[in-house]
């Protein structure tokens, strides 16, 4: 069973848009990426919270 959670939900999502930058580190081309080309994102908060758990979790 999938995860209906907003984050999980984005990132399935992202992970089957083929366009998405999945390589991409840099915040700002992400979120401009998002902002100006996906419509499976409801809220920018979203992503600026899978963001920062990205970087926590990249620091350890």
């Amino acid at each position: 069973m999938e995860s209906v959670e907003p984050e999980a939900e984005f990132a399935n999502n992202a992970f089957h848009d083929t366009s998405f930058p999945k390589q991409e580190e840099n915040y700002q081309k992400l979120s401009n990426y998002l902002e100006l080309n996906v419509g499976y994102l409801p809220s920018m908060t979203i992503f600026d919270e899978a963001f920062q758990k990205y970087q926590e979790i990249d620091k350890k």
